[in-house]
């Protein structure tokens, strides 16, 4: 049968502006403010010059005071430049989630537990305001206590945006840092694909840029926009990023000035590394170990504190001629504690070392705090039941022969085959996994059936994948915590949505460049013919070459019920876990064994 196909112009990286109101006389007026009007634009490839940056990867929105900009727990892909008036970001929750938000999907069966019990609290992962003035260090109880501030809407349709109404009595009881002339904010959340934090609202009348993050990714090749996000860093979000870590709730405000000070940022590894990874698959576990960037090594002298602040890292150490996965760490977590501890408490023996290694997964930005400065402005503030477990039995000290002593540095029932495999196959990013119980799959393909009906007669997933045991991790989009596949997007077709965190993909802005399907390290996503609304194949007029467009697993948005691979599923032998939470895992554990 022939299939109908119909020409058409192929798609193009800016074919869908991020407004389609920024004129040239808009464009051409903020290349003479700041910082633009620093910026050197032939440090601009021809292709992508700074005017053209401006005019479809930004929009200006005029905001009256109280607009919401965002909320918290919101995912964005945007940043936001202050032009003119005042913004307020609010440092505890304002505005409860609507009701429906982040939902996941119920599940039925004996799979219900094992879903319920992998499904985990997202780890915080959002950018920080960049901020000067705090009107409040800490909100206090009474603040906590205060009544839900009250809402409007202004506008229709998708111009429609929420306010606060009583601005000055919201301000007045809630912790509040402000943003203001030239300064931006929002970008952290924006680059590492993560949910907002904290909502920011305009105080005064204001002019703000939200600038799309596939044009900040080109902004930051100009030394002066990306001084502008380095120094934004440094002064202020720094500052709200070591507060927020739980280790330093009750530190006095005087002493996080020296520890701001001293914080080293430091990068391992490549944010695109995906193409390394393909690249090692076929090599043993060993040798893709040994070839992970180290952050710090086991056996060497503890010179600090590590807080992961985005990707992931593993912590291992020697057994054998191999090394042994002891967990993962991911944002937010620690590195190192324990023996500076311990070496605080031990001032007159030897100081110990690090027990164990850290290495980047791939990529891994951490936050570095030396040693003295631990001992002299954390240690002294932190609480006994915050304090971690001691080591009892060291397995390194300097000028000793090495002691293979049992593991003290977590409690948990997973076994360190599958541990090492979740690893190995970075299948710990994914926050939706299809897994498939081959033991109760009789391979009927009734999941694959309903896929496709689904979605237009062309599933989504392929019922393939990596294996350890029973368990068949299939090539279906995780939904990832840290989806790669959207770094390199130029149209930020590939997004996640503002409230859900689904990862999607518009196939309006889908211009079939492959990048996403070249960088997802799963093989997840799939180029596919795209078909116009009658069902007809999209063809070059150019030259007649059929256009592609992305395609991949949207868990079956708009679906009231759970996706339909696994309601068509006749054994209950397919759920969808969140492997990114190591302690869900765990609880997993623990009830399949019981």
């Amino acid at each position: 049968m022939t299939v109908e196909s119909v020409e058409v112009e192929r798609p193009d990286r800016w074919d869908h502006p991020l407004s389609t109101t920024m004129s040239r006389e808009d464009v051409a007026w903020l290349m003479r403010q700041s910082p633009f009007s620093l910026m050197n634009g032939e440090r601009f490839a021809r292709n992508t010059p700074l005017a053209d940056v401006l005019s479809n990867d930004t929009r200006l929105l005029h905001l009256s005071p109280g607009d919401v900009i965002f909320r918290e727990g919101q995912y964005g892909g945007t940043a936001y430049l202050v032009i003119s008036g005042t913004v307020r970001i609010f440092l505890t929750q304002l505005l409860k989630q609507e009701e429906g938000s982040n939902r996941t999907r119920e599940r039925s069966g004996w799979l219900d537990l094992l879903a319920k019990t992998w499904r985990g609290a997202k780890r915080s992962m959002a950018g920080r305001p960049n901020t000067r003035r705090h009107n409040r260090a800490k909100p206090s109880a009474k603040q906590q206590q205060h009544a839900e501030p009250t809402i409007g809407y202004r506008g229709e349709g998708a111009d429609t945006r929420i306010f606060l109404q009583d601005v000055p009595r919201v301000l007045a009881e809630y912790a509040t840092s402000s943003v203001e002339v030239g300064e931006l904010f929002g970008e952290m959340a924006a680059v590492t694909r993560s949910p907002r934090e904290f909502t920011a609202v305009a105080e005064t009348e204001c002019l703000v840029l939200e600038i799309r993050w596939q044009g900040l990714k080109l902004l930051k090749q100009d030394p002066a926009f990306r001084d502008l996000l380095d120094e934004r860093y440094r002064s202020e979000v720094l500052r709200t990023h070591l507060r927020e870590t739980a280790l330093f709730r009750f530190i006095p405000e005087e002493r996080l000035e020296p520890i701001v000070a001293a914080t080293k940022l430091e990068s391992f590894g490549n944010l695109e590394w995906y193409a390394e990874y393909r690249k090692r698959m076929n090599q043993s576990p060993g040798k893709r170990i040994e070839a992970e960037p180290m952050v710090a090594e086991e056996a060497s002298y503890a010179t600090g504190l590590w807080i992961i602040r985005g990707g992931f890292a593993r912590l291992s150490r020697r057994q054998g001629a191999g090394h042994r996965t002891l967990s993962y760490l991911g944002k937010g977590q620690i590195f190192g504690l324990r023996e500076l501890v311990h070496n605080s408490q031990h001032s007159n023996s030897p100081p110990l070392p690090y027990q164990e290694s850290l290495r980047a997964i791939g990529y891994v930005d951490a936050l570095c705090i030396p040693k003295q400065v631990v001992c002299e402005h954390i240690l002294p503030f932190i609480r006994k039941a915050d304090l971690p477990s001691p080591i009892e039995s060291p397995r390194y000290q300097f000028g000793q022969p090495v002691i293979d002593a049992p593991l003290d540095i977590a409690e948990h029932n997973v076994e360190t085959g599958l541990l090492e495999f979740l690893v190995d196959q970075r299948l710990m990013n994914g926050q939706q996994t299809m897994v498939i119980d081959t033991e109760r799959c009789t391979r009927c393909d009734d999941c694959v059936r309903a896929c496709a009906s689904t979605h237009g007669g062309t599933p989504v997933f392929v019922r393939e994948g990596p294996q350890y045991g029973p368990w068949m991790f299939a090539h279906a989009c995780m939904h990832c915590e840290d989806p790669v596949c959207m770094i390199g997007c130029p149209t930020g077709a590939i997004h996640r949505d503002h409230d859900s965190g689904l990862v999607q993909i518009n196939s309006q802005t889908c211009i079939g460049c492959k990048t996403c399907a070249e960088s997802c390290p799963y093989s997840n996503i799939r180029m596919v013919v795209a078909n116009d609304e009658r069902g007809r194949a999209k063809v070059d007029q150019t030259n007649g070459l059929p256009i592609l467009q992305a395609s991949k697993c949207d868990l079956c948005k708009g679906s009231n019920s759970k996706p339909a691979c696994q309601s068509a599923c006749p054994h209950d032998a397919l759920v969808r876990v969140d492997l990114s939470n190591f302690g869900q895992l765990t609880q997993w554990l623990e009830r399949k064994a019981s």
